[in-house]
């Protein structure tokens, strides 16, 4: 059974795309995965978003990604919605990735905008509409043209948001403009995905949060949330500015490697990572323990 939710969060308010944790052989960890959601949803997550990029979906196999579903749900129950990344470039693909989500026990599906092979906006539209035709579960796009080479144009967005089962977006667009006209228009809850604009775009009307950096602040992000919410702007700020060199740290080289390591750094399930990506060196580590450090991150 999925958690409680309202129309503006359909998602839950603080969400954090969860890495996959392997064995040293390189084997997916499912123990370590889930004792890794409870201690995010512990510490203060009501939603967990796996096999997204952050999850090494590119490297995972299909059979991996529905194991993960499991064994997460299983781990959080109700106390977290667990949202499912099922999208490719490929439609069929994708559609078979939802079906196996909602079978696996997800609460709701993020799908990216497909990448590399630069649909046209039509296409994105049938792409998506597709897919939410395909299962009963709500689903959040995903719009990240730095990724995908592609962005979701507001006309575009307001159309798919006609779909019942559309109801949210994960912005990481890096346009605050385009944000506000996106979410006036179209009614869809909206999420940030880019951890530094987390309170800029709670100011033009965001519900919440698909965090990297929740997988060691979601105390702050949620203290964040909370100062927003109360209309306390001097409060949100200051945790804003605080959180300043764990925002830049965790992203100083590519997201999951940061992750992973500062993980490790803590003691907490993560394990090697599947190539192309690769170990931080031992200068970056130092760097990235420095920029935990300033943010206030005890390791």
């Amino acid at each position: 059974m999925a958690p409680t939710s309202t129309p503006h969060t359909p998602f839950g308010r603080l969400l954090t795309a969860m890495v996959t944790p392997f064995t040293a052989e390189g084997a997916l960890d499912l123990d370590g995965a889930q004792r890794l959601a409870a201690h995010l949803v512990d510490a203060g997550n009501d939603g967990l978003v796996v096999n997204g990029t952050t999850g090494e979906s590119p490297t995972t196999s299909d059979a991996e990604k529905a194991q993960l579903v499991r064994a997460v749900v299983e781990a959080v129950g109700d106390r977290a919605h667990v949202v499912a990344g099922a999208g490719t470039n490929d439609t069929r693909h994708s559609v078979e990735l939802a079906r196996a989500a909602e079978q696996a026990g997800a609460h709701g599906l993020l799908v990216v905008t497909p990448y590399y092979n630069k649909p046209p906006q039509e296409g994105l539209r049938r792409h998506f509409t597709a897919i939410a035709d395909a299962t009963e579960l709500p689903v959040m796009l995903y719009d990240i043209p730095g990724r995908s080479g592609v962005q979701l144009e507001t006309e575009t967005m307001v159309r798919l948001a006609e779909h019942p089962r559309i109801v949210a977006n994960k912005d990481a667009k890096g346009d605050l403009s385009a944000a506000s006209w996106a979410m006036a228009r179209s009614g869809l809850a909206w999420y940030s995905g880019d951890d530094m604009l987390n309170l800029p775009l709670l100011s033009v009307g965001a519900a919440g949060f698909v965090s990297v950096v929740g997988h060691v602040v979601a105390p702050e992000l949620r203290a964040l949330l909370e100062a927003h919410r109360s209309g306390d702007a001097v409060k949100a700020a200051e945790i804003h500015r605080r959180l300043l060199p764990v925002y830049t740290g965790m992203f100083r080289t590519q997201g999951v490697m940061t992750t992973k390591a500062a993980l490790a750094l803590q003691g907490l399930p993560a394990g090697p990572l599947r190539l192309p990506l690769v170990e931080l060196t031992e200068e970056q580590t130092e760097q990235l323990k420095r920029d935990l450090a300033a943010g206030g991150v005890q390791l």
